[in-house]
């Protein structure tokens, strides 16, 4: 049924389609057909930052920036759901269109440039939802915000989303903000991870619970990159890492009538670098700090190899697009064969 659905949205543009289908996911929610049609995958536990995923296959964040569609998503069966990425300031993102499928590819284009409505109305969903599965709050900083000062925006963000999150994801690594991705060298990272830590001390405090805090990276990063990353990781004591953002290699989609559009390629092209960000990391932190994998799961076995690479949990979008909820069963299925062999 979802790939009749997905070819009748095929025909919308793509950010067009994407809204269609979220207002349509949620008036089956409402109505209570999602309950009818949806198959919810068998419990497969793990613990992990110190939270209880019911599964370890999660959304990504992206697909619902402003927690808007947060209850009909997780009536899904995902074992965990991440929000945003939510700036201190609402912002309208780049001009569009800003969205483009490579269908050939199981691939997606974006450049939507963190559009979201802020802080405030991204907390007040929250604070309404009837979803209580874990959840993940991705923090960004505003476009506007030079990255010399982009340390405030990243503790106004977790400072609001702290007392409502399972967990913290920081954003340092998206295409699509100018500059953004500078903040994931050298004294940059360093300062930032050394803020996020002490923000998340203060919050502690004044909240008496701990709420762990990850940060996601590209996968556009040599492997000295990558082994610089994980150090400055340990040093800073974060609690995880999701590997990765989108990438800006055109590589695995030469030739294709959207290849010189800019942004971020997300999607089966990205699988393999994904993979080697992972490989590298676990092989630099081994269990001391655990990895989220995203990037090019489109079924069971794309999502099994994430966690033989090292990963504890995976997070799908652009996949989800393509497939549908059934990915999150074939993707639950294939982890917890991986996990019993």
């Amino acid at each position: 049924m979802y790939s009749i659905l997905r070819n009748l949205l095929f025909r919308l543009p793509p950010e067009q389609a994407h809204n269609v289908a979220l207002s349509g996911l949620d008036l089956a929610y409402k109505t209570g057909i999602l309950n009818v049609v949806s198959r919810r995958p068998e419990p497969c536990p793990i613990n992990i930052m110190g939270l209880e995923f019911p599964n370890p296959v999660g959304l990504a964040a992206g697909l619902d920036k402003n927690a808007d569609h947060l209850d009909a998503l997780g009536a899904l069966g995902f074992g965990f759901i991440e929000v945003g990425t939510v700036t201190p300031l609402a912002q309208p993102g780049n001009p569009k269109p800003r969205m483009f499928r490579l269908p050939e590819h199981q691939a997606i284009i974006n450049r939507m440039g963190f559009n979201n409505e802020g802080l405030g109305h991204l907390v007040s969903n929250v604070e309404k939802r009837r979803y209580r599965g874990i959840l993940g709050i991705n923090v960004g900083k505003n476009k506007d915000t030079p990255n010399e000062q982009s340390e405030q925006d990243y503790r106004k963000g977790i400072a609001a989303v702290y007392p409502h999150a399972d967990y913290i994801t920081v954003n340092v690594s998206s295409p699509n903000t100018p500059g953004l991705r500078d903040l994931q060298f050298g004294d940059s990272l360093k300062q930032l991870l050394h803020a996020i830590k002490d923000e998340q001390a203060i919050c502690e405090k004044n909240t008496g619970r701990y709420v762990p805090v990850a940060v996601k990276i590209a996968p556009d990063m040599d492997d000295a990159g990558i082994r610089f990353v994980a150090g400055a990781l340990l040093e800073a004591g974060l609690d995880g890492v999701i590997a990765t953002n989108t990438t800006i290699s055109r590589e695995a989609v030469q030739g294709h009538k959207h290849e010189q559009e800019a942004g971020g390629l997300s999607g089966a092209p990205v699988r393999e670098a994904s993979l080697r960000v992972i490989q590298g990391l676990h092989a630099e932190l081994g269990e001391r700090i655990p990895i989220i994998g995203v990037g090019g799961i489109t079924d069971g076995e794309s999502a099994a190899e994430k966690i033989r690479a090292g990963a504890k949990l995976v997070q799908i979008y652009t996949g989800f697009i393509y497939k549908g909820p059934a990915l999150i069963n074939e993707a639950v299925e294939a982890i917890r064969k991986e996990q019993h062999k």
